[in-house]
């Protein structure tokens, strides 16, 4: 143990002094940090803050020092907790402190921050964290820091650190006083890494540290910081750690954009360039969609009118959805009320498919007709039936409160039946080519692999709810089939043998199926689903969701049997084959955040659970996080202890600007095992009914009249 050193006590005397002269806060970016320090962490160079990024910001940050390069992804879940996905590419490194060194190694390690104490006009904002939540523990550090803003311009920082941040200027653990084994901090299992290491947070020596921020002005951030990490891993081995004092420059060149150039441990320069955005925020402001068509008010007197023959009216009327990119499945009168079925290949949120809908109808229905219902579906199956009144669509199109009027005067309920199938939609074909791209981030041998080639797509529907879909790719470039390490799994290899798959060939029918979705009862869904399910699997899966329109909560029971594909990805099998299933949970939180549980039986025959959050957004933005527990132990897992990772999707509108239902789904694992392998089965209904029912439609219902 020894005392903190006095640059220290010179940096927090300064920022102290600074502060008492600028009085209370001003004006300025109130509990948003300025900038992410080194490990991807809002803070300071190498220190953590206390203060988060903007609500729902997504930060990707690369900081280079010498023989260390670390990647790191951080979302700010909510307005106080932050969370980090770090990979590290690290040269001359020792895995303990006076161990021998590695020539390389690719570590992988979870960070979170949670800021308990808001700022106040005098209080500082108070936050906790945890380095190295899941991982190897060569980043493992615990802290609890406090963050104030004097000025616009002026920010200081102090904090406590443990482990790492424990480790230079270290004293006895105040914690002691509670209990005294808080005094010795026991020394972190590597095992096969992944795990948690809980036993030793917020144990053994602690240290302060701290820095000072100053804006000159919108575009310069310079920051002065006293580290409390030794580096005892790095020193001498990847470089010489000469002074705990680090200083920084960052250049804002845009707000999503920053470059930082850093003078690091009295020897080191370190660079470090971050991108963050915010999924709230549209790339294309409000979108480049075309106007939709006008309300056409009823001329001269409401009263009946003579109806227009019924096989003009369909034709008419599916006319005129597709040219607002809908279908028309079936349609029927009754009386004043005239309605339609529809399916949405087009627009994301259901309430703006809706809304075009609803204004085709007011240029082609007969005079007498007053109401209008609109009949949502996926995958041919009844979801949901919206049913308004045309006096007031002809009335609030303009209206400066339009949307809430109409929502209110609107009733959305279950549709468990199915119109007639008079549209002339079925039976349907459709087809495309599309480019494909197939990454894989930051598995142990490589930071990133990637296919990318040509995809040939084909859907035919004979009726409604039995779709045959068919993918077939063809790869052009990449280096998936590339691998340092065979798989040395004790399980059977349900995933670690993916790489040959790609190895196998460059022409692959990723997927060859024949699904039926089926209304069994009120707020019920089914499916079954025979074929080549996806790329390593095919067999036979079948599904049962209960999901009321307006309830948080829906429940699901999955069952499957399934055959190993060969690896040539064609219609081949191997000789392993395993019957799977899982009873689910979905439950919608405030906020956007939903939680689902999945219990049961995974590919390699283990049983256990899957526990999933994500937050969502309007705008169809999906953020997660996920983690599997087996009876399979950490060592017959192997590498990791057990399956977790990082969930992205990305709405493809969000990017064009221009409606489009597709998205970019990629999944972020620290390694990929056997263990707590589930099937990909395409068309699950959570996911594929959920966004047609009552509680999608009133998230975005200002889009109806969009």
């Amino acid at each position: 143990m020894s005392r903190p050193s006095k640059p220290f006590f010179l940096i927090s005397s300064a920022a102290l002094i600074a502060g008492l002269s600028a009085g209370p806060a001003a004006a300025g970016p109130e509990g948003t940090a300025w900038g992410y320090n080194s490990f991807g962490v809002p803070g300071l160079i190498d220190m953590p803050g206390a203060f988060g990024r903007e609500d729902g910001e997504l930060g990707y940050a690369v900081s280079h020092v010498q023989n260390q390069t670390r990647h790191a992804l951080t979302f700010q879940i909510s307005e106080r907790l932050s969370a980090s996905f770090r990979y590290s590419l690290l040269h001359d490194i020792r895995r303990n402190p006076g161990g021998p060194v590695e020539p390389y190694r690719y570590d992988r390690s979870f960070s979170l921050q949670y800021r308990f104490l808001e700022e106040g006009t005098y209080r500082p904002a108070f936050a906790i964290g945890v380095n190295d939540l899941v991982g190897t523990g060569i980043y493992g550090g615990e802290y609890v820091v406090a963050s104030k803003t004097f000025s616009p311009q002026l920010r200081a920082t102090l904090g406590l650190g443990w482990g790492r941040l424990g480790s230079h200027g270290g004293f006895t653990n105040p914690l002691g006083v509670l209990k005294p084994a808080f005094k010795y901090r026991p020394f972190a299992e590597s095992g096969p890494g992944g795990g948690f290491q809980a036993k030793t947070w917020f144990r053994g020596d602690a240290a302060f540290f701290g820095g000072v921020e100053w804006r000159p002005n919108d575009r310069w951030r310079l920051v002065a910081e006293y580290s409390s990490d030794d580096y005892a891993r790095e020193d001498g081995a990847a470089f010489k750690r000469k002074s705990p004092l680090n200083f920084g420059a960052d250049y804002h060149y845009s707000d999503r954009t920053t470059f930082s150039a850093r003078y690091l441990y009295g020897s080191e320069l370190g660079l470090q360039f971050t991108y963050a955005l915010n999924p709230k925020q549209p790339r294309m402001g409000s979108g480049l969609d075309a106007a939709p068509p006008p309300v056409v008010p009823r001329a001269g007197s409401a009263g009946p009118s003579p109806d227009l023959d019924e096989g003009a009216l369909i034709a008419a009327t599916r006319s005129a959805l597709e040219k607002e990119g809908l279908t028309l499945h079936g349609l029927a009168r009754d009386g004043d009320t005239l309605r339609i079925q529809i399916g949405n290949d087009r627009y994301p949120i259901a309430a703006q498919a809706t809304g075009r809908a609803a204004r085709a109808l007011t240029g082609l229905a007969p005079a007498h007709i007053e109401r209008f219902e609109i009949r949502l579906t996926e995958k041919g199956m009844p979801v949901s039936s919206v049913l308004l009144r045309r006096a007031d669509l002809e009335a609030l199109e303009f209206h400066p409160v339009a949307s809430d009027l109409m929502r209110a005067r609107t009733r959305i309920a279950d549709a468990p039946t199915s119109l007639a199938p008079n549209g002339g939609y079925f039976p349907a074909f459709t087809a495309g080519l599309d480019p494909y791209v197939t990454p894989s981030f930051f598995d142990p041998d490589s930071p990133l692999r990637i296919d990318g080639g040509v995809a040939a797509s084909a859907r035919f529907e004979p009726t409604a709810g039995l779709v045959f879909s068919a993918r077939l790719h063809q790869k052009l470039v990449g280096n998936m089939d590339r691998t340092i390490r065979p798989s040395t799994s004790v399980l059977p290899h349900v995933r670690s043998d993916g790489y040959l798959y790609a190895k196998g060939s460059d022409t692959s029918l990723t997927e060859l199926t024949g699904a039926w979705y089926v209304r069994p009862g009120r707020d019920l869904y089914g499916r079954v689903t025979v074929g080549l399910l996806e790329q390593m699997y095919g067999g036979v899966s079948s599904e049962l969701l209960w999901k009321p329109q307006n309830s948080r909560l829906a429940l699901g029971a999955e069952v499957n049997w399934t055959k190993q594909r060969a690896f040539d990805d064609m219609f081949g099998f191997r000789d392993y084959d395993v019957a799977t299933g899982h009873l689910s949970a979905y439950y919608q939180f405030d906020g956007g955040f939903m939680g689902q549980i999945d219990v049961g039986r995974y590919l390699a025959g283990d049983t256990g659970a899957t526990v999933t959050l994500a937050r969502e957004f309007d705008n169809g933005w999906k953020i997660g996080a996920f983690a599997t527990l087996t009876n399979v132990s950490s060592e017959d897992f192997g590498e990791g202890s057990f399956d977790k990772g990082i969930s992205l999707t990305i709405p493809i509108d969000w990017i064009t600007g221009k409606p489009e239902r597709r998205a970019i789904n990629t999944t972020i694992r620290p390694v990929q095992r056997d263990g707590g392998a589930r099937l990909a089965v395409p068309g699950r209904l959570y996911e594929t009914v959920r966004g047609q029912q009552a509680s999608a439609l009133d998230a975005s219902w200002g889009r109806f009249w969009k």
